[in-house]
């Protein structure tokens, strides 16, 4: 029956059978059998079906944090207390800066300490695996702090600070950064992400109107962009780009800098585990 709890929840997240059988790996005629078997075991209907949408009806809502309850005891029943035998996979969620950045290192110093573990990395970005971790597709992931209130069942750890910076062609003479972003075009930084909604704040505070010459999300290509005199950017100063030497001028924002924080996304249930407790220590560890 853990199984049906598993896409129980999954429907529940994602609103539809359909929605919930494409995340889970799973059609949709799959998904309503085992809603259909789950609902006959416990013998109450959980859902109130209209049109494609599977909407929790009292009953429904009233068995969905007892389900997350059993999975989070199960998932803890298979962690050893000794995580130098643990055997299982972890499954790391990672947006693309910490792929690069800070994963390297972490993953070095788990393999030292839990040989015997299998990480697997998932990467995405921000909001998919908030999801993700939110429905325990993923054991935890390294995001972009959301800009919103997290559901109480999630715990995030803040891991790093990243200061927002203006990077401009080498031969753009000025340092004024508002002067400069109010005149150039603007290569900008997704305002749909975590991080591109902070830089959409920040103008709007700063009350500059960008013409935007385009929009990306990926940092290195936003930096090759400016590198080939396309425009400017204001971008967190992080990833491969400054280890790289870009040929890109780095204007400091001063008094107006504003950040980017990265945390460790958890299920509020599952943080104190072992394993994840040795991954965060692996995380957060300073080289050396």
């Amino acid at each position: 029956m853990l199984r049906e709890l598993k896409t129980f929840v999954a429907v529940t997240r994602y609103g539809t059978f359909a929605a919930a059988g494409m995340h889970i790996g799973l059609t949709q005629s799959a998904v309503s059998a085992q809603m259909r078997n789950l609902e006959k075991a416990l013998g109450i209907r959980l859902f109130d079906r209209t049109g494609r949408q599977a909407i929790l009806n009292a009953a429904g809502q009233r068995a969905l944090p007892m389900a997350q309850q059993i999975l989070d005891t199960f998932n803890r029943m298979a962690v050893s207390e000794d995580v130098s035998e643990y055997r299982g996979e972890l499954k790391i969620g990672a947006v693309a800066t910490v792929q690069t950045g800070l994963l390297p290192q972490a993953f070095l110093r788990l393999r030292e300490q839990a040989p015997l573990l299998e990480p697997k990395l998932v990467p995405g970005v921000s909001l998919s695996l908030l999801s993700q971790v939110d429905t325990g597709e993923v054991d935890l992931a390294i995001l972009i702090k959301p800009p919103f209130e997290l559901p109480k069942e999630l715990s995030a750890q803040v891991i790093r600070r990243e200061p927002f910076v203006l990077i401009v062609p080498m031969d753009l003479e000025g340092d004024d950064p508002l002067q400069i972003l109010a005149s150039q075009p603007h290569v900008r930084y997704d305002r749909n992400s975590f991080g591109g909604r902070l830089i959409t704040r920040f103008l709007r505070e700063q009350q500059i109107d960008v013409h935007v010459a385009m929009e990306m999300d990926e940092l290195e290509a936003i930096v090759k962009m400016v590198e080939c005199g396309f425009g400017v950017s204001l971008l967190p100063e992080a990833g491969l780009w400054l280890e790289h030497g870009a040929k890109v001028r780095i204007i400091a924002l001063g008094e107006l800098t504003f950040y980017r924080e990265i945390v460790l996304l958890q299920r509020y249930s599952q943080r104190t585990q072992p394993i994840q407790l040795l991954f965060a220590k692996c995380l957060t560890q300073p080289p050396g």
